[in-house]
């Protein structure tokens, strides 16, 4: 009889359980590797923020270091420096004081002669007012009765907020006879920060912190301060307090990143707490794990197919082998005839031999049969498991990149998408950030165009500004420098934003150009309230502005002007008859020039 065929055998799992220990080794490595990326990455996006800032807060301060030396010329003030006493003077001086801090947005400016006093000052009407009081012993009075440019951080001793003080000496011919001051509001730069997991720390060049997100860590001392230091801080008086208690941080809490600001002497710095790179590298160890037990189970899975086949194999070499045995019994059988029967011995001989001929034959097809079926089999076996393995690689491939795992595959575009847009501000900072010829160029004008754009769409888009261009295929080369005219085209995009902000939709803003005579014509429409016929009149002057002191010193198409005509062209203001105002660039003429890059689409 043929042996009943044994059942396969388990799988090894005593195999398995080794092949387990020695791959979670490579856990490690990937802890490795994935701590050391998303470090990068966090570094790299906190890099580009601490640049933002430090830029905005560079732009804030120069915005107004000019200031003092320019105002130190207006012949109200030198009145009061010569006649201190005259009532009228002194009152003429004050508005003319408010009234420019209204214009420019300055936090306070004030007049002090060669002993400190202050003779006259833009809040004199104030219970804080600064008039009277004497501050010699201030750093920025003493730089600037020397000749410099006076600079100054520190909490004002009257009005108890903080500030950024410029002084310059006013100058009668070659004598020094006052000190103008502005102080700038610094407060502001803190509220753009918002509410992040990092946080920001700017500290002077006593390691003291000035400026921050946390307003705990406000004027704490970083590092220990020196003697000379201390009795510094006690006579110029910079802090609420004389001694500054120290900041106590953990290194190991805090991802650090800080830059100098030479201009100043402070550092700024971005505090990222260490637990964001933390949560990300456990979501990749627990999904390295998880692949881990999904490879030893396709392993289990592949082992026990394996012993399965083997088993079948067996079980056929045994039935085959009965089968020869089973033959060689029926052989032996007739040639026990043979002894009775020799008149057939031939016959049975031959009978004989027919029939082995026939089992051999019998045994190869059943050998070919086994071996299609086993093929069949082999393959159709193997194909499930490596399908798996597929599916589970390219799975564990984007859950890989995942900070979360129940949204895994939303986070991957959504870190896609910040890393994308900043390439584009940082691409477009440094175009803008790049020093420019003096020599006017040919300069391609819808790149430019497109740049400026690109630079506002986040915020077009926030306003559902819908923009409409109506702009040549071919690309129109001007004269210009490439900086300024992308300077001039972001300043008058964004004053046209300003001016859809206070409109209901829709908003909508037109682009068109055209060449004329030798010169290209480009057209910026909007659709908002348009110009008033006394911005018409002024709207070119310095310091005339419909807008709010925080908004702008009133500055901006004053600096187009000049830009424009420095390269030959001219900026033209109007209302169009459907209403919203009209910007109209005149610009000359240009050769082609070099070859022109890709930009980005300013739609997107």
């Amino acid at each position: 009889m043929i042996a009943k065929p044994t059942p396969p055998r388990r799988p090894r799992w005593r195999s398995l359980a080794l092949l387990a220990l020695c791959l979670t080794p490579l856990l490690w490595p990937l802890h490795h590797l994935a701590e050391r990326y998303y470090q990068d990455q966090l570094a790299s996006q906190n890099r580009q923020t601490l640049d933002l800032y430090v830029a905005n807060l560079l732009g804030t301060l120069h915005r107004y270091e000019t200031l003092p030396q320019i105002l130190g010329e207006m012949p109200a003030l030198r009145t009061v420096l010569a006649d201190p006493l005259k009532l009228e003077a002194v009152t003429n001086a004050n508005r003319l004081l408010k009234d420019i801090v209204q214009q420019t947005g300055a936090e306070v400016m004030y007049l002090m002669d060669v002993r400190g006093n202050t003779l006259a000052a833009s809040n004199w009407d104030k219970h804080d007012s600064f008039a009277g009081r004497n501050f010699a012993f201030r750093p920025y009075f003493n730089e600037a009765m020397d000749g410099r440019l006076g600079r100054f951080f520190g909490q004002g001793t009257t009005s108890a907020k903080r500030g950024y003080f410029f002084a310059a000496a006013v100058r009668d011919r070659e004598r020094i006879v006052g000190v103008l001051v502005v102080k700038v509001d610094l407060d502001h730069t803190e509220t753009l920060w918002g509410r992040t997991p990092e946080q920001l720390l700017l500290t002077d060049h006593n390691g003291v912190v000035i400026l921050t997100s946390r307003p705990d860590w406000r004027f704490r001392a970083t590092r220990a301060l020196t003697e000379a230091e201390r009795q510094a801080i006690i006579a110029i008086q910079p802090y609420p307090t004389q001694a500054p208690q120290p900041l106590a941080l953990n290194p190991n809490a805090w991802l650090t990143q800080t830059r100098d600001i030479k201009e100043t002497g402070w550092q700024v710095s971005i505090l990222a707490p260490r637990m964001l790179v933390d949560r990300s590298v456990q979501t990749v160890m627990a999904i390295g794990g998880a692949v881990l037990l999904v490879l030893m189970l396709l392993a289990g899975l592949v082992m026990q197919r394996r012993r399965h086949y083997i088993d079948r194999i067996d079980f056929e070499a045994r039935g085959r082998q009965e089968l020869e045995n089973r033959v060689a019994q029926r052989t032996a059988d007739l040639e026990g005839l043979n002894t009775r029967l020799k008149s057939a011995v031939l016959e049975r001989e031959n009978a004989q031999q027919e029939l082995v001929r026939a089992q051999d034959e019998l045994v190869q097809a059943g050998k070919l049969s086994v071996l299609g079926t086993m093929s069949a089999s082999i393959s159709h076996e193997l194909n499930q498991p490596l399908a798996a393995i597929r599916s589970y690689a390219e799975n564990a491939e984007i859950l890989l990149d995942h900070q979360r795992t129940e949204d895994a595959r939303g986070n991957l575009k959504l870190i896609g998408e910040l890393t994308g847009r900043m390439a584009s501000i940082i691409a477009h900072l440094r175009a803008f950030a790049r020093r420019d010829r003096h020599a006017p160029e040919s300069v391609a004008l819808q790149p430019a165009l497109d740049d400026a754009l690109a630079l506002l769409a986040k915020r077009r888009r926030a306003m559902a500004v819908e923009l409409t261009r109506d702009l040549p295929d071919a690309t129109l080369w001007v004269q210009a420098g490439e900086t300024r005219l992308r300077q001039v085209l972001g300043n008058l995009l964004a004053n046209a934003l300003d001016a859809l902000t206070e409109k209901a939709n829709p908003r909508r803003l037109w682009l068109s150009a055209e060449t004329r005579e030798g010169y290209v014509y480009l057209y910026i429409r909007d659709n908002g309230p348009g110009f008033s016929r006394q911005a018409l009149e002024h709207a070119k002057e310095p310091f005339f502005t419909t807008k709010t002191r925080t908004q702008g010193l009133g500055l901006g198409l004053a600096i187009c002007e000049s830009l424009m005509r420095a390269l030959g062209g001219e900026l033209l203001l109007a209302n169009h008859p459907e209403g919203g105002a009209l910007l109209t660039l005149q610009l000359r003429m240009a050769a082609p020039g070099a070859n022109l890059q890709p930009t980005e689409d300013p739609s997107a």
